[in-house]
């Protein structure tokens, strides 16, 4: 006894130091400590209790199986019930196969084989059953060929904290901030031409269209900015910007002009400006449209026609303008029907849906309906104190939650001044279009 003693005694402080040990390591470097540690237990505890999650969240099926059940055979002097082991078919509860978890950088992901008359969908309105029976942050569903389903699972929430990481440089794409997935956010103007950016006053709408003017200002790209408060928003860019309309009129006559580059295609007999001679070849241009309802709101009856007019240039330009070089970016703080059918015209054929946190629930639905429901929820479950965070209908087909690096408008103003050198000629532009100034 007196020589394990001191051994005792030293046990303590060596499970303190351990401890402590753990929690640096955890704190300092939680990647490795994800993949060396944590990560085989959380995967040997998720395999371990699926039966228990799969049946309480209602995934499991009846299924006729050969099982030892027990039945009682008789009861004798003493009271004592004497039972009997039958192995017989019983009904039992069987759950969906469920692969090895295979980490992730935020979480695991693993593959699950649907039962008979299950879908997809099934598990997607358990999804959120299933993140809080195993104690993490959100599961996301997502599914890649029939009978099968991969459940992408978020420990935390990896849009707490946004890193910058490395700027894209290929021609009209833009890193503008961080996926759920831990991947880039990327506008890619040559996958979705058209994009559609609706939020409310500090829901980080304006901090992207800064992300977006910052990464595209070193590109050998026109901007054009449509500015209906009066240029508040975009003025202080005008360095980068080949073009400023802060009136209705004004607009009416940039997308006339815009309208009129169509001709250079049909004229040189090509498809699109991406197959005239490099030499030959226009601009492309970018529209960056700051409050898309100003465009349709009409304070009297005056205004109707201009109002017309500005509408079906603007839906031609997104029916046609991809070929022609040019690609929209509408922000908006309400998108809705009432706006008029024109709004709902170029929803249409605007493939690239973001949307922040809104006041309404109709322009939620209005930027996101035509997604999975679920999008929606999302959406609507933003909170104020997450600038920037928004739902975005991904190149990929699929939904994700993002947000945006954070961007000063002082930091833009840089980048815009920076590149002024880059910024082409309008009148320049309108006479490559042949366009008689």
């Amino acid at each position: 006894m007196p020589d394990t003693l001191p051994e005792l005694l030293a046990l303590p402080g060596v499970l303190a130091a351990l401890a402590a040990g753990l929690w640096a390591w955890r704190r300092f470097h939680p990647v490795s400590f994800w993949y060396v540690l944590a990560y085989p237990l959380t995967a040997v505890g998720i395999r371990a209790s699926w039966r228990k999650v799969a049946l309480g969240c209602g995934l499991t099926k009846k299924r006729q199986r050969f099982w030892w059940t027990v039945t009682p055979a008789a009861i004798v002097s003493t009271g004592t019930v004497k039972v009997r082991r039958t192995f017989r078919r019983v009904a039992v509860d069987t759950k969906p196969w469920m692969w090895f978890p295979l980490p992730t950088r935020y979480g695991w992901r693993v593959t699950i084989r649907l039962l008979e008359g299950q879908i997809p969908a099934d598990y997607s309105e358990v999804a959120e059953r299933l993140a809080h029976s195993w104690g993490v942050h959100a599961v996301r569903v997502s599914s890649d060929k029939p009978g099968r389903i991969r459940l992408n699972v978020t420990i935390h929430d990896p849009l707490i904290r946004v890193d910058q990481i490395p700027p894209s440089t290929d021609l009209l794409k833009v890193t503008v901030g961080r996926l759920e997935t831990g991947g880039a956010w990327l506008i890619d103007f040559t996958t979705v031409p058209h994009w559609i950016n609706a939020g409310a006053t500090q829901s980080g709408k304006s901090n992207l269209a800064n992300a977006l003017l910052v990464g595209l200002a070193p590109q050998p790209v026109a901007l054009v900015g449509f500015d209906l408060k009066g240029g508040v928003e975009f003025t202080p860019y005008a360095p980068r910007l080949s073009a400023l309309a802060t009136s209705r009129s004004e607009c009416s006559d940039l997308l006339a002009d815009l309208i009129g580059r169509m001709g250079r295609c049909r004229t040189a007999g090509a498809r699109n400006i991406w197959q005239l001679p490099a030499d030959d070849r226009p601009v492309p241009i970018v529209v960056l449209v700051d409050e898309l309802a100003e465009l349709y709101l009409m304070a009297d009856k005056s205004e109707k026609d201009e109002i017309a007019r500005i509408s079906t240039a603007l839906l031609r330009i997104a029916q046609l303008g991809r070929a022609f070089g040019i690609y929209l970016f509408c922000s908006g703080q309400r998108i809705s029907s009432e706006l008029g059918p024109g709004v709902t015209a170029l929803r249409a054929q605007c493939s690239g849906r973001i949307c922040h946190r809104v006041n309404d629930p109709e322009t939620a639905t209005m930027t996101l309906g035509d997604l999975d429901p679920s999008a929606l929820d999302s959406a609507r479950a933003i909170p104020a104190e997450k600038p920037g965070v928004a739902i975005v209908a991904h190149q990929d087909g699929h939904w994700y939650r993002a947000r945006s690096f954070h961007i000063p408008e002082k930091t833009a103003e840089q980048a815009a001044h920076t590149y002024a050198h880059l910024t082409p000629n309008w009148a320049d532009i309108r006479a490559e279009a042949k366009i008689p100034a």
